[in-house]
């Protein structure tokens, strides 16, 4: 039988087989899970960091992408998105992890959103060891695990400004930071070209 594929964010995540839980087994204490990790497919760089409006909460942002436009050439959009006004973003800077809160174990568990589609996932991400970051997606009873590869280096096309900042990647209105919130247009322009509109 062939486990059914889904996508959580630029990243395939293959589902386990029939009747697999969203349970975890014991892990030992999770180390922060704060940096630049390249997915398991190696199509997308994504920016883990405290989220502006709550620094207990993690938030995650694409600051690279493999294939930054469509076939004609266009920065991809997020055309799938449930906001309307949403829907002519880049993808390229967009938020994917979406204030996860953290659990006992030192774990962040909520949201990723998938500019795919335009639907969340549940998800639960944890760093056991410096180098890599535990991405654990769920849809409905289906979950499946990825190892994302921490990196320090800088390739063609990655934002490399500040979260909200000149040349970075731009935070969900609910996870700015209220300085952010005050000081930042309704549109803001992207290094792709596209304009993010901060409005629900």
């Amino acid at each position: 039988m062939t486990a059914p594929i889904y996508r959580l964010g630029t990243f395939a995540l293959v589902a386990v087989v029939a009747g697999a839980t969203c349970g975890r087994p014991e892990a030992a204490r999770a180390a922060e899970p704060y940096g630049t990790w390249l997915t398991e497919d190696g199509r997308a760089r994504v920016r883990t960091e405290r989220c502006g409006s709550d620094a207990s909460r993690l938030c995650g942002f694409i600051v690279w992408m493999k294939e930054p436009s469509d076939k004609d050439g266009r920065p991809k959009v997020d055309q799938y998105s449930p906001n309307t006004a949403w829907q002519s973003r880049p993808q390229m800077g967009h938020q994917m992890l979406l204030g996860l809160k953290p659990d006992a174990e030192g774990r962040f568990e909520g949201k990723i959103y998938n500019a795919e589609n335009g639907k969340s996932y549940d998800v639960t991400v944890w760093s056991d060891q410096p180098s890599a970051l535990t991405v654990k997606g769920c849809m409905l009873v289906f979950c499946a695990s990825q190892s994302w590869k921490r990196v320090v280096d800088l390739v063609p096309g990655q934002l490399q400004g500040s979260t909200d900042g000149q040349g970075g990647p731009v935070s969900d209105p609910d996870w700015m930071s209220s300085g952010a919130r005050a000081g930042t247009p309704s549109a803001k322009k992207l290094p792709s070209g596209g304009v993010v509109t901060h409005s629900r």
